[in-house]
């Protein structure tokens, strides 16, 4: 995943939902079973500005060692900034509290946990996403680790995945966009150089949401090359890839409401990467010569690739 400003991270702010967890601990008459009362060796701390994953977050001091038992600042700091590329990926709205409700613990006189159902929550949108770049959900956010929703925890704050699983804002596995078609020449080399391509049409099913959701047209599916993929398969992976990647087609949409699209990637494990897509429009002479030639076009033996 690509860096990210932490300036621009640590400048979104979480305090909202702050005034409503500390009302539910006042009013708690006891602990749950993973509210437990502190170590001694626990104590409290200012969150450093330099702790970009929770500064500003809504509160100003936390727990150390935290939850995650990282037992000094400097260990914290170092940990939680692997996070910030997921955090600006958007892949959830309530990632961050997560997050920083076991890198940074408030600091009260018991230890809070996150509530096992905001963890699903979060890894159902976020772990989709850190699989594009390799990386499992790690075990040390094993979701059963957490207190359920009855017991004293924090709960997710964002209520829109309850109505629908699809409206939660999804994030994109790359940062695509829409090419200029350049030259024939330079398409064939592309699509040369890709596992697969495809002339597709996505709708968009609303535009009511954060992020769009997009349904591919199984009637409007024209491979061009399948590579290591079966054509009847092709559709299926492709709709996987408009779930997933939801950022990466609202970037090619445009705004538009319907479009038809040359697309061309990769096969990676079970799912698909989209590196090329270009709007199939009259203008685009070089993209329609481009898909005329390619019935008859050799690719170079070094790219190493089948048509």
């Amino acid at each position: 995943m690509r860096a990210v400003s932490t300036e621009k991270v640590s400048r979104r702010r979480g305090a909202p939902w702050l005034p409503g967890l500390l009302l539910r601990l006042l009013l708690w008459g006891c602990p749950g079973g993973r509210a437990s009362y502190l170590r001694r060796s626990s104590s409290c701390t200012a969150i450093p500005r330099s702790m970009a994953l929770c500064y500003d977050i809504g509160y100003s001091e936390m727990r150390i060692p935290n939850l995650l038992e990282h037992e000094t600042m400097p260990e914290v700091i170092q940990q939680s900034s692997s996070w910030l590329p997921l955090l600006a990926r958007e892949c959830h709205p309530d990632a961050r509290i997560f997050l920083c409700s076991l890198f940074a613990p408030i600091c009260l006189d018991r230890l809070i946990y996150p509530c096992r159902s905001l963890c699903e929550a979060v890894k159902r949108s976020c772990a989709p996403v850190m699989a594009c770049y390799g990386y499992p959900w790690p075990e040390i956010l094993n979701c059963n680790k957490f207190p359920a929703d009855h017991e004293l925890c924090i709960a997710a704050v964002s209520t829109d995945e309850s109505s629908s699983s699809r409206r939660m804002p999804r994030a994109s596995c790359k940062d695509c966009e829409l090419e200029e078609a350049s030259t024939a020449r330079e398409i064939l080399d592309s699509l040369c150089a890709n596992d697969f391509t495809v002339k597709i049409r996505i709708l968009r099913k609303n535009t009511t949401t954060t992020v769009s959701d997009f349904d591919l047209d199984p009637s409007k599916v024209e491979v061009l090359k399948h590579g290591p993929l079966l054509r009847t398969e092709i559709p299926g992976r492709l709709q996987q890839w408009l779930d997933i990647d939801a950022t990466c087609a609202h970037n090619i949409m445009r705004g538009t409401h319907a479009g038809v699209f040359v697309i061309s990637g990769e096969v990676q494990s079970d799912k698909v990467v989209v590196n090329k897509a270009y709007a199939w429009q009259k203008k685009n002479r070089n993209l329609h010569q481009a898909v005329r030639r390619w019935k008859h076009h050799r690719c170079p033996e070094q790219a190493g690739r089948k048509v």
